[in-house]
């Protein structure tokens, strides 16, 4: 009933985890996939990256702020701890770098992955992440270069920081396969007993419900202008919030914050979505996009 087709992959719900929210374990990634329709890994380079020193988090009213900095154990090491990935749902591996060919380089590590993900977005790290995706003409460049080394999906991921409509439609003549919006924004917090930043790298970057709005209209006008899937990112807490991506355009929606407060959050949420269709004797198809005009 949650089956969704995106970009050639048959998803059996459109639940996807979101980047970089259960570290850089294959048995994390395990105990999540059986709910979801696909799971995308933590962003990875190259080389190893410590990433910042804590404190890297910061709990919100309403969301978590982090700039842990994009720990990564490095491409090879993590590849081998991929290839131990149940397959219970798709796999879709991020890649972040500060050139196309080091992109491209790194979808050779990754012969599992459905599909990758390219973070071109994350906004507290420098020379890569939004660094990288604020530049049109380089996104096509990365995308191009990645298309060429795989046939497998590519979808990068966007920020509501950049002037995300050019970006994503450089994104789209460069070959990507569908758009994932948004990263988290820009934030920070001050301690003001100690009256400094709480945050080691003094701003990061805010995920949770707050930010839930400024990624529905980027979803919004990116389903209006693109031509290729939006998968939409940012605020999801309940099954509502889903429905309300999806009538915006989401083909699928990834959670991510949502998963600190409840490891069960996609069963939650796929059993209340076949209960919302049930009841308005809709299928899932019915409810992408059915909010515009």
């Amino acid at each position: 009933m949650l089956e969704v087709e995106l970009c050639g992959m048959k998803l059996k719900n459109p639940l996807i985890l979101a980047s970089g929210i259960l570290g850089s374990c294959a048995s994390s990634l395990n105990a999540i996939a059986e709910n979801t329709g696909a799971v995308v890994t933590k962003s990875v380079g190259l080389e190893e990256r410590e990433g910042y020193r804590n404190p890297v988090v910061v709990n919100l009213p309403h969301g978590i702020l982090n700039a842990v900095g994009l720990a990564s154990p490095g491409a090879r090491i993590f590849s081998e701890e991929l290839e131990k990935f149940s397959k219970a749902s798709k796999l879709v591996v991020s890649l972040f770098a500060a050139e196309a060919e080091d992109f491209s380089k790194l979808v050779g590590f990754f012969e599992m992955a459905d599909a990758f993900e390219l973070n071109l977005s994350c906004p507290h790290v420098h020379d890569v992440g939004l660094t990288v995706g604020n530049d049109p003409d380089l996104v096509r460049e990365i995308v191009m270069a990645v298309k060429a080394r795989t046939s497998k999906p590519v979808f990068p991921k966007v920020s509501a920081f950049s002037d995300y409509v050019e970006v994503a439609k450089a994104a789209e003549e460069g070959g990507a396969d569908g758009i994932v919006a948004i990263n988290t924004l820009r934030g920070m917090a001050i301690d003001i007993g100690l009256r400094k930043p709480i945050l080691s790298n003094v701003t990061g970057g805010v995920s949770g419900e707050a930010i839930k709005p400024v990624a529905m209209r980027v979803v919004w006008d990116l389903f209006e202008e693109l031509s290729i899937p939006v998968v939409a990112c940012g605020g999801v807490t309940t099954w509502k919030d889903v429905v309300e991506f999806m009538l915006a355009g989401a083909r699928a929606v990834q959670i991510g914050s949502a998963v600190f407060y409840s490891q069960r959050i996609f069963y939650s949420l796929k059993e209340s979505l076949i209960a919302y269709l049930r009841k308005e004797r809709l299928g899932i198809e019915d409810i992408i996009g059915a909010a515009h005009p």
